[in-house]
Protein backbone atom coordinates (compact mmCIF):
# COMPACT_ATOMS: atom_id res chain seq x y z
CA UNK A 1 0.00 0.00 0.00
CA UNK A 2 1.17 3.61 -0.98
CA UNK A 3 0.49 6.49 0.91
CA UNK A 4 0.78 9.95 -0.05
CA UNK A 5 3.78 11.79 1.81
CA UNK A 6 1.40 14.59 3.01
CA UNK A 7 -1.26 12.26 4.47
CA UNK A 8 0.94 9.33 5.46
CA UNK A 9 1.59 11.93 9.03
CA UNK A 10 -2.49 11.45 9.79
CA UNK A 11 -2.49 7.93 8.99
CA UNK A 12 0.09 7.16 11.23
CA UNK A 13 -1.78 9.01 13.96
CA UNK A 14 -5.19 7.66 13.28
CA UNK A 15 -3.21 3.81 13.13
CA UNK A 16 -1.54 4.25 16.02
CA UNK A 17 -4.50 5.85 18.03
CA UNK A 18 -6.97 2.80 16.99
CA UNK A 19 -4.55 0.84 18.39
CA UNK A 20 -4.47 2.55 21.47
CA UNK A 21 -8.48 3.30 21.76
CA UNK A 22 -9.02 -0.81 21.57
CA UNK A 23 -6.24 -1.46 24.30
CA UNK A 24 -7.68 0.57 26.49
CA UNK A 25 -10.93 -0.78 26.18
CA UNK A 26 -9.35 -4.25 26.26
CA UNK A 27 -9.02 -3.36 29.93
CA UNK A 28 -12.31 -2.30 30.54
CA UNK A 29 -14.56 -4.23 28.90
CA UNK A 30 -14.85 -6.91 31.72
CA UNK A 31 -16.25 -4.84 34.60
CA UNK A 32 -19.49 -4.49 33.85
CA UNK A 33 -19.34 -8.41 33.32
CA UNK A 34 -17.86 -9.09 37.27
CA UNK A 35 -21.07 -9.39 39.18
CA UNK A 36 -21.47 -12.14 36.67
CA UNK A 37 -18.77 -13.69 36.32
CA UNK A 38 -18.55 -16.08 39.82
CA UNK A 39 -22.27 -17.65 38.25
CA UNK A 40 -20.87 -18.38 35.11
CA UNK A 41 -17.34 -19.24 36.17
CA UNK A 42 -18.57 -21.26 39.13
CA UNK A 43 -16.16 -19.80 41.60
CA UNK A 44 -15.94 -17.23 44.59
CA UNK A 45 -16.09 -13.68 43.90
CA UNK A 46 -13.04 -13.31 45.35
CA UNK A 47 -11.02 -15.27 42.66
CA UNK A 48 -12.76 -13.37 40.06
CA UNK A 49 -11.60 -9.93 41.28
CA UNK A 50 -7.65 -11.34 39.71
CA UNK A 51 -9.91 -10.75 36.17
CA UNK A 52 -8.80 -6.95 36.98
CA UNK A 53 -6.05 -7.54 39.82
CA UNK A 54 -3.87 -9.56 36.58
CA UNK A 55 -4.78 -6.91 34.12
CA UNK A 56 -2.87 -4.11 36.49
CA UNK A 57 0.15 -6.39 37.50
CA UNK A 58 1.10 -7.25 34.14
CA UNK A 59 0.41 -3.99 32.28
CA UNK A 60 2.20 -2.04 35.43
CA UNK A 61 4.97 -4.80 34.88
CA UNK A 62 5.56 -4.96 30.77
CA UNK A 63 4.84 -1.04 29.91
CA UNK A 64 7.94 -0.15 30.80
CA UNK A 65 9.72 -3.31 29.87
CA UNK A 66 8.01 -3.02 26.24
CA UNK A 67 8.98 0.67 26.47
CA UNK A 68 12.79 -0.09 26.93
CA UNK A 69 12.34 -2.66 24.43
CA UNK A 70 11.42 -0.43 21.58
CA UNK A 71 14.05 2.17 22.61
CA UNK A 72 16.39 -0.54 21.62
CA UNK A 73 15.14 -2.73 19.26
CA UNK A 74 12.55 -0.78 16.91
CA UNK A 75 9.14 0.60 18.15
CA UNK A 76 7.42 -0.54 15.36
CA UNK A 77 8.35 -4.13 16.03
CA UNK A 78 7.38 -3.92 19.93
CA UNK A 79 4.30 -2.49 18.96
CA UNK A 80 3.20 -5.30 17.32
CA UNK A 81 4.67 -7.74 19.93
CA UNK A 82 2.09 -5.72 22.52
CA UNK A 83 -0.82 -5.81 19.77
CA UNK A 84 -0.35 -9.58 19.75
CA UNK A 85 -0.66 -9.96 23.38
CA UNK A 86 -3.95 -8.21 23.16
CA UNK A 87 -5.38 -10.79 20.35
CA UNK A 88 -4.04 -13.82 22.18
CA UNK A 89 -5.69 -12.44 25.82
CA UNK A 90 -8.51 -11.83 24.03
CA UNK A 91 -8.64 -15.69 21.95
CA UNK A 92 -8.45 -17.14 25.62
CA UNK A 93 -11.19 -15.57 26.88
CA UNK A 94 -13.32 -15.61 23.74
CA UNK A 95 -13.03 -19.06 24.16
CA UNK A 96 -13.48 -20.52 27.39
CA UNK A 97 -15.79 -19.79 30.58
CA UNK A 98 -12.80 -21.41 33.03
CA UNK A 99 -11.44 -18.77 35.36
CA UNK A 100 -8.18 -20.03 35.27
CA UNK A 101 -8.05 -19.73 31.69
CA UNK A 102 -9.81 -15.97 31.63
CA UNK A 103 -7.07 -15.14 34.07
CA UNK A 104 -3.99 -15.88 31.38
CA UNK A 105 -5.90 -14.39 28.69
CA UNK A 106 -6.44 -11.02 31.03
CA UNK A 107 -2.71 -11.07 31.66
CA UNK A 108 -2.18 -10.96 28.05
CA UNK A 109 -4.18 -8.34 27.38
CA UNK A 110 -2.86 -6.14 30.01
CA UNK A 111 0.10 -6.38 28.92
CA UNK A 112 -0.73 -4.57 25.80
CA UNK A 113 -1.17 -1.44 27.54
CA UNK A 114 2.72 -0.59 26.81
CA UNK A 115 0.85 -0.14 22.96
CA UNK A 116 0.11 3.70 24.19
CA UNK A 117 4.18 4.90 25.11
CA UNK A 118 5.56 3.08 22.43
CA UNK A 119 2.25 5.10 20.38
CA UNK A 120 3.92 8.30 21.38
CA UNK A 121 7.36 7.70 20.65
CA UNK A 122 6.94 6.35 16.90
CA UNK A 123 4.91 9.62 16.91
CA UNK A 124 8.01 11.70 18.07
CA UNK A 125 10.45 9.96 15.88
CA UNK A 126 8.34 9.74 12.38
CA UNK A 127 5.87 13.33 12.37
CA UNK A 128 7.22 16.54 11.27
CA UNK A 129 7.78 18.78 14.66
CA UNK A 130 4.54 20.84 14.24
CA UNK A 131 2.35 17.98 14.39
CA UNK A 132 4.34 15.97 17.02
CA UNK A 133 2.49 17.69 20.43
CA UNK A 134 -1.06 17.37 19.13
CA UNK A 135 -0.60 14.30 17.69
CA UNK A 136 0.79 12.75 21.19
CA UNK A 137 -2.01 14.71 23.20
CA UNK A 138 -4.68 12.56 21.06
CA UNK A 139 -2.83 9.46 21.98
CA UNK A 140 -2.07 10.13 25.24
CA UNK A 141 -5.64 10.74 25.55
CA UNK A 142 -6.79 7.02 24.01
CA UNK A 143 -6.30 5.33 27.55
CA UNK A 144 -8.82 7.48 28.89
CA UNK A 145 -10.97 7.74 25.89
CA UNK A 146 -11.19 3.87 25.87
CA UNK A 147 -12.13 3.06 29.35
CA UNK A 148 -14.89 6.13 28.73
CA UNK A 149 -16.08 4.43 25.56
CA UNK A 150 -15.11 0.60 27.06
CA UNK A 151 -17.68 0.18 29.26
CA UNK A 152 -20.85 1.44 27.69
CA UNK A 153 -20.46 -1.07 25.05
CA UNK A 154 -19.60 -3.79 27.23
CA UNK A 155 -22.38 -3.10 28.75
CA UNK A 156 -24.64 -3.22 25.69
CA UNK A 157 -22.66 -6.63 24.66
CA UNK A 158 -23.32 -8.05 28.11
CA UNK A 159 -27.21 -7.16 27.91
CA UNK A 160 -27.77 -8.53 24.77
CA UNK A 161 -25.99 -11.04 23.50
CA UNK A 162 -23.41 -13.90 24.78
CA UNK A 163 -20.64 -12.38 26.70
CA UNK A 164 -17.74 -13.92 24.66
CA UNK A 165 -19.06 -11.72 21.53
CA UNK A 166 -17.44 -8.72 22.84
CA UNK A 167 -13.89 -10.68 23.31
CA UNK A 168 -14.33 -11.52 19.87
CA UNK A 169 -14.91 -8.27 18.71
CA UNK A 170 -11.81 -7.09 20.70
CA UNK A 171 -10.27 -10.01 18.96
CA UNK A 172 -11.74 -8.81 14.93
CA UNK A 173 -10.31 -5.13 15.86
CA UNK A 174 -6.98 -6.30 17.02
CA UNK A 175 -5.62 -8.34 13.62
CA UNK A 176 -6.92 -5.18 11.81
CA UNK A 177 -4.74 -2.97 14.16
CA UNK A 178 -1.99 -5.08 12.93
CA UNK A 179 -2.75 -4.81 9.54
CA UNK A 180 -2.91 -1.17 9.86
CA UNK A 181 0.18 -0.67 11.26
CA UNK A 182 2.12 -3.02 8.99
CA UNK A 183 0.95 -0.85 6.20
CA UNK A 184 0.89 2.76 7.92
CA UNK A 185 3.36 2.91 10.41
CA UNK A 186 7.07 2.90 9.85
CA UNK A 187 9.78 1.65 11.95
CA UNK A 188 11.92 4.09 13.64
CA UNK A 189 15.49 4.73 12.78
CA UNK A 190 16.47 5.70 16.20
CA UNK A 191 17.52 2.93 18.41
CA UNK A 192 19.45 3.15 22.14
CA UNK A 193 22.96 1.08 22.21
CA UNK A 194 23.42 -1.84 24.11
CA UNK A 195 22.44 -4.69 26.12
CA UNK A 196 18.84 -5.20 27.76
CA UNK A 197 18.91 -4.61 31.60
CA UNK A 198 17.94 -8.19 32.45
CA UNK A 199 18.55 -7.93 36.19
CA UNK A 200 16.76 -4.45 36.09
CA UNK A 201 13.76 -6.11 34.41
CA UNK A 202 13.79 -8.65 37.14
CA UNK A 203 14.03 -6.16 40.41
CA UNK A 204 11.24 -3.60 39.24
CA UNK A 205 8.84 -6.69 38.07
CA UNK A 206 9.63 -8.27 41.44
CA UNK A 207 9.15 -4.85 42.69
CA UNK A 208 5.95 -3.88 41.09
CA UNK A 209 4.45 -7.19 41.89
CA UNK A 210 5.07 -7.18 45.67
CA UNK A 211 3.64 -3.59 45.40
CA UNK A 212 0.51 -4.47 43.47
CA UNK A 213 -0.44 -7.07 44.98
CA UNK A 214 -0.24 -5.73 48.52
CA UNK A 215 -2.75 -2.85 47.43
CA UNK A 216 -5.09 -4.40 45.55
CA UNK A 217 -5.24 -7.63 47.46
CA UNK A 218 -5.60 -5.72 51.16
CA UNK A 219 -8.71 -6.39 51.84
CA UNK A 220 -8.93 -9.64 50.70
CA UNK A 221 -5.68 -11.63 52.03
CA UNK A 222 -4.45 -11.82 55.52
CA UNK A 223 -2.41 -8.78 57.43
CA UNK A 224 0.76 -10.84 57.87
CA UNK A 225 0.81 -11.77 53.96
CA UNK A 226 0.34 -7.92 52.70
CA UNK A 227 2.82 -6.55 55.40
CA UNK A 228 5.48 -9.63 54.27
CA UNK A 229 4.62 -8.16 50.26
CA UNK A 230 4.94 -4.56 51.12
CA UNK A 231 8.16 -5.37 53.46
CA UNK A 232 9.74 -7.05 50.44
CA UNK A 233 8.62 -4.41 47.90
CA UNK A 234 10.50 -1.61 49.78
CA UNK A 235 13.81 -3.30 50.30
CA UNK A 236 13.46 -3.90 46.74
CA UNK A 237 13.77 -0.34 46.18
CA UNK A 238 17.07 0.50 47.08
CA UNK A 239 18.53 -2.73 45.80
CA UNK A 240 17.64 -2.13 42.60
CA UNK A 241 18.17 1.25 42.92
CA UNK A 242 21.86 1.03 43.49
CA UNK A 243 22.19 -1.60 40.52
CA UNK A 244 20.82 0.94 38.21
CA UNK A 245 22.89 3.60 38.85
CA UNK A 246 26.01 1.35 38.43
CA UNK A 247 24.90 -0.54 35.23
CA UNK A 248 26.01 0.60 31.66
CA UNK A 249 22.93 0.40 29.83
CA UNK A 250 20.19 0.50 32.69
CA UNK A 251 16.46 -0.62 32.31
CA UNK A 252 15.42 3.01 33.97
CA UNK A 253 17.79 6.07 33.81
CA UNK A 254 17.41 7.25 37.88
CA UNK A 255 19.43 10.23 36.81
CA UNK A 256 17.24 11.53 34.52
CA UNK A 257 13.87 10.54 35.77
CA UNK A 258 15.80 12.11 38.99
CA UNK A 259 15.12 15.36 36.86
CA UNK A 260 12.25 17.54 38.69
CA UNK A 261 10.63 17.89 35.04
CA UNK A 262 10.24 13.89 34.98
CA UNK A 263 9.38 13.03 38.51
CA UNK A 264 7.11 15.66 39.39
CA UNK A 265 5.34 14.85 36.25
CA UNK A 266 5.45 11.18 37.36
CA UNK A 267 4.33 11.90 40.58
CA UNK A 268 1.34 13.81 39.18
CA UNK A 269 0.53 10.84 36.68
CA UNK A 270 0.08 8.79 39.57
CA UNK A 271 -2.80 11.45 41.06
CA UNK A 272 -4.27 12.13 37.85
CA UNK A 273 -4.58 8.45 37.57
CA UNK A 274 -6.31 8.24 40.84
CA UNK A 275 -8.79 11.06 40.26
CA UNK A 276 -10.33 9.54 36.79
CA UNK A 277 -10.59 5.67 38.36
CA UNK A 278 -12.12 7.07 41.15
CA UNK A 279 -14.67 8.76 38.69
CA UNK A 280 -15.21 5.66 36.37
CA UNK A 281 -15.43 3.01 39.23
CA UNK A 282 -18.40 5.26 41.34
CA UNK A 283 -20.22 6.68 38.63
CA UNK A 284 -21.10 2.82 37.45
CA UNK A 285 -21.89 1.87 40.81
CA UNK A 286 -23.88 4.79 41.76
CA UNK A 287 -26.35 5.24 39.21
CA UNK A 288 -27.43 1.04 39.76
CA UNK A 289 -27.48 1.43 44.01
CA UNK A 290 -31.09 0.52 45.01
CA UNK A 291 -33.42 2.77 45.40
CA UNK A 292 -34.38 1.97 49.03
CA UNK A 293 -31.13 3.43 50.01
CA UNK A 294 -32.76 6.57 49.74
CA UNK A 295 -30.53 8.15 46.87
CA UNK A 296 -30.49 5.33 44.74
CA UNK A 297 -31.63 5.55 41.44
CA UNK A 298 -32.01 1.31 40.52
CA UNK A 299 -31.02 2.09 36.76
CA UNK A 300 -29.49 -0.56 34.86
CA UNK A 301 -26.16 -1.76 33.77
CA UNK A 302 -26.68 -0.33 30.60
CA UNK A 303 -27.69 3.11 31.68
CA UNK A 304 -24.98 3.30 34.38
CA UNK A 305 -22.26 2.51 31.41
CA UNK A 306 -23.74 4.94 28.81
CA UNK A 307 -23.60 7.29 31.80
CA UNK A 308 -20.07 7.69 30.89
CA UNK A 309 -20.57 7.73 27.33
CA UNK A 310 -20.60 11.92 27.52
CA UNK A 311 -17.57 11.89 28.85
CA UNK A 312 -15.46 10.11 26.23
CA UNK A 313 -16.92 12.11 23.99
CA UNK A 314 -15.60 14.91 25.78
CA UNK A 315 -12.35 13.48 26.02
CA UNK A 316 -11.98 13.23 22.32
CA UNK A 317 -13.08 16.36 21.76
CA UNK A 318 -10.90 17.99 23.85
CA UNK A 319 -7.49 16.47 23.39
CA UNK A 320 -6.70 18.72 20.03
CA UNK A 321 -7.81 21.83 22.50
CA UNK A 322 -5.73 20.27 24.89
CA UNK A 323 -2.43 20.73 22.21
CA UNK A 324 -3.42 24.29 21.61
CA UNK A 325 -2.99 25.32 25.07
CA UNK A 326 -0.03 23.61 25.44
CA UNK A 327 1.59 25.20 22.42
CA UNK A 328 0.42 28.44 23.13
CA UNK A 329 1.04 28.29 26.99
CA UNK A 330 3.05 25.11 27.57
CA UNK A 331 2.14 21.72 28.94
CA UNK A 332 3.21 22.48 32.40
CA UNK A 333 0.45 25.37 31.65
CA UNK A 334 -2.15 22.42 30.33
CA UNK A 335 -1.50 20.39 33.29
CA UNK A 336 -2.15 22.56 35.88
CA UNK A 337 -5.55 23.94 34.34
CA UNK A 338 -6.66 20.15 34.12
CA UNK A 339 -5.82 19.28 36.91
CA UNK A 340 -8.18 22.33 39.20
CA UNK A 341 -11.07 21.22 36.03
CA UNK A 342 -10.51 17.61 37.57
CA UNK A 343 -11.00 18.73 41.31
CA UNK A 344 -13.82 21.11 40.45
CA UNK A 345 -15.76 18.16 38.67
CA UNK A 346 -15.35 16.42 41.78
CA UNK A 347 -16.67 19.35 43.41
CA UNK A 348 -19.88 19.14 41.21
CA UNK A 349 -20.14 15.45 42.10
CA UNK A 350 -20.78 16.09 45.84
CA UNK A 351 -24.26 17.93 45.22
CA UNK A 352 -25.66 16.40 41.88
CA UNK A 353 -25.75 12.57 43.11
CA UNK A 354 -29.68 12.49 43.61
CA UNK A 355 -30.31 12.17 39.79
CA UNK A 356 -28.94 10.76 36.49
CA UNK A 357 -28.40 14.42 34.50
CA UNK A 358 -26.79 15.66 37.86
CA UNK A 359 -24.21 12.59 37.56
CA UNK A 360 -23.70 12.98 34.15
CA UNK A 361 -22.45 16.64 34.56
CA UNK A 362 -20.29 15.84 37.14
CA UNK A 363 -18.80 12.54 35.55
CA UNK A 364 -18.35 14.59 32.31
CA UNK A 365 -16.62 17.63 34.06
CA UNK A 366 -14.10 15.29 35.22
CA UNK A 367 -13.80 13.30 32.28
CA UNK A 368 -13.06 16.94 30.55
CA UNK A 369 -10.21 17.46 32.91
CA UNK A 370 -8.80 13.98 32.38
CA UNK A 371 -8.44 14.33 28.54
CA UNK A 372 -6.63 17.48 29.01
CA UNK A 373 -4.00 16.19 31.97
CA UNK A 374 -3.42 12.97 29.71
CA UNK A 375 -2.49 14.97 26.91
CA UNK A 376 -0.07 17.41 28.51
CA UNK A 377 1.75 14.54 30.34
CA UNK A 378 3.73 13.51 27.67
CA UNK A 379 4.81 16.56 26.28
CA UNK A 380 6.71 17.48 29.83
CA UNK A 381 8.03 14.06 29.29
CA UNK A 382 9.58 14.19 25.60
CA UNK A 383 10.93 17.80 26.55
CA UNK A 384 12.56 16.59 29.47
CA UNK A 385 14.24 13.18 28.22
CA UNK A 386 16.56 12.21 25.32
CA UNK A 387 15.23 11.05 22.62
CA UNK A 388 16.49 7.72 22.58
CA UNK A 389 14.53 7.29 25.99
CA UNK A 390 10.95 8.57 24.46
CA UNK A 391 9.37 5.26 24.90
CA UNK A 392 10.68 4.10 28.25
CA UNK A 393 9.77 7.38 29.79
CA UNK A 394 7.11 7.37 28.59
CA UNK A 395 6.02 4.07 29.55
CA UNK A 396 7.56 4.67 32.95
CA UNK A 397 5.14 7.60 32.90
CA UNK A 398 1.96 5.37 31.97
CA UNK A 399 3.48 2.77 34.72
CA UNK A 400 2.13 5.59 37.45
CA UNK A 401 -0.77 6.07 36.27
CA UNK A 402 -1.69 2.14 36.66
CA UNK A 403 -0.20 2.25 40.12
CA UNK A 404 -2.56 4.96 40.73
CA UNK A 405 -5.61 3.33 39.18
CA UNK A 406 -4.79 0.45 41.64
CA UNK A 407 -4.43 2.39 44.63
CA UNK A 408 -7.92 4.06 43.45
CA UNK A 409 -9.39 0.41 43.08
CA UNK A 410 -8.41 -0.59 46.49
CA UNK A 411 -9.13 2.82 48.66
CA UNK A 412 -12.23 3.11 46.33
CA UNK A 413 -13.46 -0.28 47.39
CA UNK A 414 -12.60 -0.27 51.01
CA UNK A 415 -14.80 3.01 51.51
CA UNK A 416 -17.65 1.65 49.65
CA UNK A 417 -17.78 -1.81 51.43
CA UNK A 418 -16.84 0.18 54.62
CA UNK A 419 -19.20 2.83 55.27
CA UNK A 420 -22.40 1.48 54.58
CA UNK A 421 -26.22 1.29 55.30
CA UNK A 422 -28.62 -1.80 56.00
CA UNK A 423 -32.28 -2.47 55.97
CA UNK A 424 -34.47 -5.71 56.08
CA UNK A 425 -31.15 -7.41 55.93
CA UNK A 426 -30.10 -5.70 52.95
CA UNK A 427 -26.73 -3.85 52.71
CA UNK A 428 -25.39 -1.11 50.65
CA UNK A 429 -22.89 1.44 50.40
CA UNK A 430 -24.09 4.72 51.58
CA UNK A 431 -23.93 7.90 50.33
CA UNK A 432 -21.45 9.44 52.84
CA UNK A 433 -18.98 6.66 51.37
CA UNK A 434 -19.06 7.69 47.62
CA UNK A 435 -18.74 11.50 48.97
CA UNK A 436 -15.85 10.45 50.98
CA UNK A 437 -14.51 8.77 47.73
CA UNK A 438 -14.64 12.55 45.71
CA UNK A 439 -13.35 14.14 48.61
CA UNK A 440 -10.22 12.13 48.33
CA UNK A 441 -10.04 12.04 44.39
CA UNK A 442 -10.45 15.74 44.70
CA UNK A 443 -7.83 16.51 47.06
CA UNK A 444 -5.71 13.83 45.02
CA UNK A 445 -6.76 16.10 41.84
CA UNK A 446 -5.76 19.33 43.63
CA UNK A 447 -2.58 17.97 44.90
CA UNK A 448 -1.34 17.07 41.36
CA UNK A 449 -2.23 20.73 40.64
CA UNK A 450 0.48 21.94 43.56
CA UNK A 451 2.91 19.48 41.93
CA UNK A 452 2.73 21.58 38.66
CA UNK A 453 4.34 24.62 40.40
CA UNK A 454 8.08 22.36 41.21
CA UNK A 455 7.81 21.24 36.85
CA UNK A 456 10.71 23.63 35.50
CA UNK A 457 9.23 26.21 33.00
CA UNK A 458 12.32 25.61 30.86
CA UNK A 459 13.15 22.45 29.18
CA UNK A 460 16.44 21.00 30.67
CA UNK A 461 19.54 20.25 28.40
CA UNK A 462 19.60 16.46 27.36
CA UNK A 463 22.20 14.06 28.65
CA UNK A 464 24.42 13.08 26.01
CA UNK A 465 23.52 9.53 25.04
CA UNK A 466 25.32 7.13 22.19
CA UNK A 467 22.35 6.75 19.15
CA UNK A 468 22.42 3.77 16.44
CA UNK A 469 20.88 4.71 13.95
CA UNK A 470 19.90 1.74 11.23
Amino acid sequence: MSVRPAARPRLVLAALAFCGVLVSISQTIVVPLLPELPAITHSPASDVSWLITVTLLTGAVFTPLLGRAGDMYGKRRVLLIALSSMIIGSLLCATSSNLSVLIVGRAFQGAAVAVVPLGISILRDELPPRRVIPSIAIMSSTLGIGAAFGIPAATLVVEYANWHAMFWINLGLGVLDIVLVLLIVPESAIRTSGRFDILGAVGLSAFLVCLLLAVSKSSAWSTTTIVGLSVVAILLVPLWGWYELRTKSPLVDLRVSARPAVLFTNLGALLIGFAFYANSLSTAQLVQEPTWTGYGLGESIVVSGLCLLPGGVAMVLLSPVSARISSARGPRFTLGIASVLMAAGYVVRLFTSSNVAGIVIGATVVSAGTAVAYSALPALIMHAVPVTETAAANGLNTLMRTIGQAICSTIVASVLAGVTISSGGRVAPALSAYLIVFVIAGISALVAAGLVMFIPARRPEPVPVEVTVR
